[in-house]
């Protein structure tokens, strides 16, 4: 039955790899139940609502997309819009935070209409092939830049912006045990040799004691303090109380971080996996899209901030995932989870760096197809590459390109009426970025 349902024979794949698969992705995304309600925390949401939030989101995404669209593709509230969403809207707004949970929703709302009226099908099939080639590499080092810093092995400098970090500490001397486990079982051809690194060098940990587990006071019933407590009405302004003029900034942001960062997700692992055809388009794309549309509307339900595609699913990817049973797989361990989100932390970031680095590496091939020589393709590429890691997002990078992409065609006059959509991008893009640098 999972054969003919997720076509695993027609992918080349079986369920023991998908499960194994699912596995990995669940370990390496495991942080956000614990990182996201501490986030959400200083919006004054209760953390134990907003940890089972966080669960029950992941699991509604990921099962959905996964049943809906046969992708591999995990989903889970995103890092970075939850900062936004407590930093600048609760707290630099002054909104409550279900006033900013119902603009969450009214983000997911826009999404879904921009859907159906393929709107994000059509940004989607404008960009360049050569230009995703960068968005999946560039995610790549994005990726293992997160698992190197997270695993201590490179930290913040103040004057030379980042360093080497001091590898005698137990967090880097773990994660380096873990990098070269995984990559000699990966030399090996071992197909779960993430999910044996990350195991691996958890237990590891715990035997070292490098394992800190704090206290936290936690049940699912918590799930009621902020299930069902989104207030679109003050999103609206209406009453006199919420966001007003501001919803529109508000949702503008959620929508365009949202937007470009799934985009880059879906390109990126979608790549990885080989599931891209050969004309450069993401089979059963529309599925995916309304996926994470009604995801984001459904976490705003429960109570967390926008849930996206999670990049982490490049790792299950490399472990061998290639249908939706990989992201039910995950969705029914974050339900699993639901009863149990604060030990999320026995699993140490030492443990899951190395997956992240490894798997970083691994997403460097599409570069191949670059033409390096032109400097048409060459520079937007280029600009792709290092503006994602160095910026610390998906949708600067992209931006990035796009622009550097639409000018360079302008000033050598081979912009037709077939760039109408790449020219309102880099126009979108631009006007975004004189907006940030007013603010």
């Amino acid at each position: 039955m999972l054969d003919r349902f997720f076509r695993l024979s027609e992918n080349g794949t079986t369920v023991r790899t998908e499960v194994l698969a699912g596995l990995t992705s669940f370990l390496t995304m495991a942080y956000i139940i614990v990182v996201n309600p501490t986030i959400l925390a200083d919006a004054g949401m209760p953390f134990a609502g907003a940890a089972a939030a966080t669960c029950l989101g992941a699991a509604m995404g990921s099962i959905l997309i996964g049943l809906a669209a046969n992708s591999p593709i995990a989903l889970a509230p995103g890092m970075g819009l939850n900062a936004y969403f407590t930093y600048t809207v609760v707290k630099g707004m002054g909104l409550p935070w279900e006033a900013a949970l119902g603009c969450v929703f009214l983000s997911g709302l826009a999404m879904l209409l921009l859907t159906v009226a393929g709107l994000r099908q059509l940004i989607i099939a404008a960009i360049p092939q050569s230009l995703y080639a960068a968005i999946a590499a560039g995610i790549g080092l994005f990726i293992a830049f997160i698992g190197l810093h997270g695993a201590g092995i490179v930290v913040a400098n103040p004057v030379t912006a980042v360093k080497l970090g001091d590898l005698a500490t137990p967090s880097a001397g773990l994660a380096v045990f873990g990098l070269a486990l995984t990559g000699a079982l990966l030399v090996w051809r071992i197909r779960a040799a993430i999910l044996i690194g990350i195991v691996a060098t958890t237990a590891l940990a715990w035997v070292l004691g490098e394992v800190v587990m704090k206290p936290i006071d936690y049940s699912v019933a918590a799930l009621t303090s902020t299930a069902f407590r989104l207030d679109i009405p003050a999103a609206l302004g209406l009453g006199g109380h919420g966001a007003g003029i501001a919803l529109v900034e508000i949702v503008f942001i959620f929508l365009f971080v949202d937007l470009f960062d799934n985009v880059g997700t879906l390109v990126a692992v979608t790549q990885r996996a080989g599931l891209m055809t050969q004309d450069g388009r993401i089979p059963r794309l529309r599925r995916m899209l309304f996926a994470d549309s009604a995801a984001s509307m459904a976490g705003a339900v429960a109570g967390t901030s926008p849930v996206v595609n999670y990049i982490e699913s490049a790792s299950g990817v490399s472990a061998g995932g290639r249908t939706g049973l990989t992201a039910v797989v995950v969705g029914l361990l974050f339900l699993a989870a639901l009863f149990a989100a604060p030990y999320a932390q026995a699993i140490p970031a030492a443990a899951t760096a190395p997956a992240l680095i490894l798997v970083g590496a691994m997403m460097m091939a599409p570069l191949a197809r670059v033409d390096w020589a032109d400097p048409m393709t060459a520079i937007p590429a280029f600009l792709i590459l290092v503006g994602i890691p160095l910026t610390f997002s998906i949708s600067n990078g992209i931006a990035f390109g796009v622009i550097a992409y639409v000018v360079l065609k302008l000033v050598r006059g081979q912009a037709g009426r077939g760039d109408w959509l790449m020219i309102l991008l880099a126009a979108l893009f631009a006007v975004r970025f004189v907006w940030l640098a007013a603010g």
